[in-house]
């Protein structure tokens, strides 16, 4: 008897394993490369490679069993879609890749049982099962027919409390001019473009088949707000805005005002603000909102942009934020948890100045607020040249994992990094 019930409960267990999903069985730990995948990190820290040439990966996000899920930007030889990454060795490095979708993707989220899969011009949701690589049923269309013509074509989004859905809608230019980047060019008096771009829109994330009419917009002023993203800490919707070009196109600036200004601004985006674009901008060495150029602006006077929402804290000119992620979890020691991690994509008109970013930045938060420091967190991922095409990796999204370690993508190389702690 004894013999039976050995056999038996053996013959259980490796039922039990078997049927476990992959991603939940640990055979292994991660093991971080020994070059970091060519990052500097603070001590303490260390990365890997999860996945490498994988395409334009913009944003991405993490399951609950650590799937690992990306949005795809389409190009030459890819249509774009969702690419689903699983490590079933508990190494670090996925081993299962599968695509689906299409479409130029910007960002993927979940929500409510739901993967959300944003492209430039509409947002779609796949039901979703942790043990499947893919999605539970087909695409359901959520919003349709956003605007995606001229420039920031991309649409980041976010979930706010009661079912909201937030989506970014950035500019189609530089500083709503008549002649968009011409030296000289007075701005549009209203500035159109503000009706329909320029703006955080709320949906609700559950109804089919709405259009941008069907929605809200919810703030404005905001030229390209591609890092946004909710802060579970206190649930309120916060952004990083892309600030405007070339000042230097105007003889009151000089090439040097134009690589320091204006400041890329860390902003808690509440309903009905209005942060100034494009009559205004936020001038770092003033730390002040002043009016544009175009608008009649000599740099120092501020008149109209009095009124507009300031910045929590300004950050450097012309990094390019791209991705934004609270931190959580306390895998990572407590300072970090409730701060900001930004993932800056990289600079290419701060000349004669170097070119900057390319490089995740964290933001101390103390309660609601940041503390008005910041600290470089990751670099390296240029390499050698800090240039948009030169640089062999530029960051995008960064996204927390279930265990608390920390994802980046690349939409240069390719690349997906995971940053873990180990003291």
């Amino acid at each position: 008897m004894a013999k039976s019930r050995n056999n038996t409960l053996a013959w259980g267990v490796w039922l039990l394993f078997f049927w476990l999903p992959f991603s939940s069985v640990t055979l292994a730990q991660p093991v971080c490369d020994p070059d970091n995948g060519g990052l500097t990190l603070p001590q303490g820290f260390c990365a890997l490679v999860v996945a490498d040439k994988v395409g334009k990966a913009r944003h991405l996000t993490v399951a609950s069993n650590g799937d690992v899920l990306v949005a795809l930007d389409a190009n030459k030889t890819s249509s774009g879609g969702v690419l689903a990454l699983r490590d079933t060795s508990g190494d670090g490095v996925a081993d299962l890749k599968k695509r689906f979708g299409s479409g130029s993707g910007d960002d993927v989220k979940f929500h409510d049982g739901y993967l959300y899969f944003a492209t430039h011009e509409k947002i779609v949701r796949y039901p979703w099962r942790n043990k499947d690589l893919e999605p539970a049923g087909p695409a359901e269309t959520i919003v349709e027919k956003l605007p995606a013509t001229a420039s920031h074509q991309a649409k980041s989004i976010a979930f706010g409390p009661e079912g909201k859905l937030y989506v970014n809608i950035g500019s189609p230019s530089n500083a709503c001019q008549k002649q968009d980047r011409t030296a000289g060019s007075p701005g549009k008096e209203p500035c159109d473009e503000l009706a329909t771009r320029a703006g955080i829109w709320r949906f609700e994330a559950g109804q089919p088949n709405q259009k941008q009419q069907d929605g809200s917009r919810f703030a404005t002023g905001l030229r390209n707000t591609v890092a946004l993203a909710l802060r579970p800490q206190d649930g309120q919707l916060y952004g990083v805005i892309h600030g405007r070009d070339q000042l230097s196109l105007w003889p009151q600036f000089n090439d040097s005002q134009n690589a320091e200004k204006p400041s890329e601004e860390l902003v808690r985006i509440q309903e009905n603000n209005d942060f100034g674009w494009p009559y205004c901008y936020h001038d770092p060495a003033l730390n002040q909102k002043v009016l544009a150029p175009e608008y009649g602006g000599d740099g120092k006077t501020v008149d109209r942009c009095q009124k507009k929402q300031p910045p929590l804290l300004a950050l450097p000119a012309h990094w390019a934020p791209n991705g934004l992620l609270f931190y959580s979890s306390e895998h990572f020691p407590k300072r970090y948890r409730g701060g900001a991690f930004i993932a800056f994509h990289g600079s290419w008109n701060r000349a004669p100045l170097p070119q900057g970013g390319y490089n995740i930045v964290f933001v101390p938060f103390k309660g609601k607020d940041p503390t008005g420091e910041w600290e470089v967190f990751a670099e390296g991922f240029a390499s050698q040249h800090k240039t948009p095409r030169a640089a062999e990796h530029r960051p995008v999204g960064v996204a927390e994992g279930p265990d608390g370690s920390l994802y980046i993508s690349d939409d240069q190389g390719g690349r997906i990094y995971r940053i873990l702690y180990r003291p």
